[in-house]
């Protein structure tokens, strides 16, 4: 089984590309597990379109250690569906997301009306992506384009860059001839994320809500300030 990692800031158009990539894996069995935070309709639209869903909510609980503690398990439950390719979409709350798998084709998806300048404030989801799939490319001008292609080269100079519009279709084939070169997995058991998931272990994390230097407990990250 191929398992493709997909990750993007919110509202980028995970869902509608992985639905668009899916219509050209004519044949191929596949299913998805998104994973979220406090709710999601996702479910309902790869249903819609035929396609085996589970979705899981992270909660009070950090997207990403959520996603790592359930991954294998969501692999798991590919294999045993008998899937040819399973997508894992993440929450991609914050720029710090870190789902992607050593020696497990990832994917980032980024939106052209998201600033010209957000591939560099975006982490490891992108930094560290073998492709990045970039949506809403026909709203804007082929200069903006260009311009922003040429940013997500410069923070990540390997990846594969592909536009896909998520409504159209145009450019799914692009991305799904990518997927079909991506190797099997046979297993996750003892494999490594590409990066560090984010680390704090605070009063804050613990459920305590009120503000102080008398409360706060644990790893902190103070700020310096010039007077």
């Amino acid at each position: 089984m191929k398992l493709v990692t997909v990750s993007g800031p919110p509202s980028c158009g995970k869902t509608s590309v992985i639905l668009r990539v899916v219509e050209c894996l004519s044949g191929v069995k596949t299913g998805v597990v998104k994973f979220d935070c406090l709710t999601s309709f996702d479910r309902e639209a790869y249903e819609a379109a035929g396609i085996p869903a589970r979705v899981g909510y992270s909660g009070r609980l950090c997207p990403d250690h959520f996603y790592v503690i359930n991954v294998e398990q969501a692999f798991g439950w590919g294999k045993r569906q008998g899937f040819d390719v399973l997508f894992t979409e993440s929450a991609g709350l914050c720029n710090r997301c870190s789902p992607h798998i050593k020696s497990v084709t990832a994917v980032c998806v980024i939106d052209c009306l998201s600033g010209i300048n957000t591939p560099r404030k975006i982490g490891p989801m992108l930094k560290l992506a073998d492709i990045v799939a970039v949506t809403k490319g026909d709203i804007v001008s082929q200069t903006e384009r260009e311009v922003f292609a040429q940013n997500i080269r410069q923070v990540n100079s390997l990846a594969r860059v592909v536009f896909v519009n998520g409504i159209t279709g145009q450019g799914a084939h692009l991305l799904k001839s990518c997927i079909d070169r991506a190797p099997d997995t046979l297993t996750l058991t003892g494999r490594s994320l590409r990066f560090t998931t984010p680390s704090s272990i605070c009063s804050y994390c613990t459920g305590d809500t009120q503000i102080g230097e008398q409360h706060r407990l644990g790893m902190q990250k103070a700020m310096e300030f010039d007077d």
